[in-house]
């Protein structure tokens, strides 16, 4: 249970409240994004020892951290779009003639009657087999 007092006036009258922990809330987050590294950084810019101050290469750092995240954050969305585009667009491979190379180096051709998706990859099926995606050097 948390207590607050507040001092009213010069005289000696308190006034308290209390407010159980059931009425605070706080959520926890288990990986920081680049809001939260730009918001660490603001505080402690703000509560810096002004006779000491962070030194230029410090902040330099810091602020390059900041950079790479950005740009690593923006990468991994990039990524993303990506893959969701390939899935997609594998759709229009279904009823199309595939060619690709087996695992003797032989080169096959067949006509795709499925595509499945599991967890980023690709796979076309044909009847008797399937290949993945990457492996295709023809479609006609």
């Amino acid at each position: 249970m948390f207590q607050t007092a507040s001092v009213a006036g010069t005289g000696s009258a308190f006034s308290t409240s209390s407010a159980s922990s059931s009425d605070i809330t706080r959520t926890v987050k288990t990986e920081l994004d680049k809001d939260d590294f730009l918001k660490l950084l603001i505080t402690q810019l703000t509560h810096q020892d002004p006779l000491n101050p962070m030194e230029d290469k410090e902040f330099i750092a810091q602020m390059a951290q900041f950079s790479s995240l950005e740009q690593l954050t923006n990468l991994n969305a990039g990524l993303e779009s990506m893959t969701n585009f390939a899935m997609t667009n594998a759709v229009n491979y279904i009823g199309r003639t595939v060619t690709f190379y087996n695992s003797d180096g032989e080169e096959l051709s067949y006509k795709v009657t499925s595509v499945t998706f599991n967890q980023g990859e690709v796979t076309l099926h044909y009847d008797g087999g399937s290949v993945p995606l990457e492996n295709v050097i023809g479609v006609a």
